[in-house]
């Protein structure tokens, strides 16, 4: 399972106003300091605050802060909030047109394990994941690429599509 961008920059957004709570954060800072389109940033935090995570503050001197302490945030609730499709399979899909639907077991473990995934972010708050030092927010630098550890030769996914057109 894969989240959106529009979900990770969410959480991103989440995670820098909780990191200043005592100040109004604007969308031009949050999208520099993460990298990404100011049009892009600005629709993340207009569903975060329609949606009751952030309380956002128009005018010259306004900008978006948390609406409720980190505390209460949920990320699981925020997952369910910015992401718009949980259709792992086209039987989750409208439209679906698989033959086997019927008779095949499967959509039952993706059920299963959706609901593990989603169960994993409902046991956490945005207050476990706040970064005691903030200046690491505001200094960019590379990072070491996260996620599962496949064994040496095992290709990842659209590997062998990367080396046919380096070669």
């Amino acid at each position: 399972m894969r989240l959106t961008k529009f979900s990770d920059y969410a959480l991103r957004a989440l995670l820098y106003a909780a990191s200043r709570p005592d100040a109004l954060v604007t969308i031009e800072q949050t999208a520099e300091i993460f990298d990404v389109s100011r049009a892009h940033m600005k629709k993340v935090v207009l569903l975060l605050t329609r949606e009751g995570f952030l309380r956002a503050v128009r005018g010259r001197s306004g900008g978006f802060t948390l609406a409720r302490p980190a505390e209460e945030i949920n990320l699981g609730h925020v997952l369910r909030a910015t992401e718009s499709d949980f259709g792992l399979v086209e039987c989750f899909l409208p439209g679906n047109r698989c033959r086997i639907t019927r008779r095949c077991g499967l959509p039952g473990i993706f059920d299963e394990a959706l609901a593990a995934f989603l169960g994993t972010f409902d046991r956490y708050s945005l207050a476990q994941f706040l970064i005691a030092e903030r200046h690491f927010l505001d200094t960019p630098r590379p990072q070491p690429q996260r996620g599962p550890h496949l064994p040496p030769g095992m290709p990842r996914h659209g590997d062998a599509k990367k080396q046919s057109k380096g070669s």
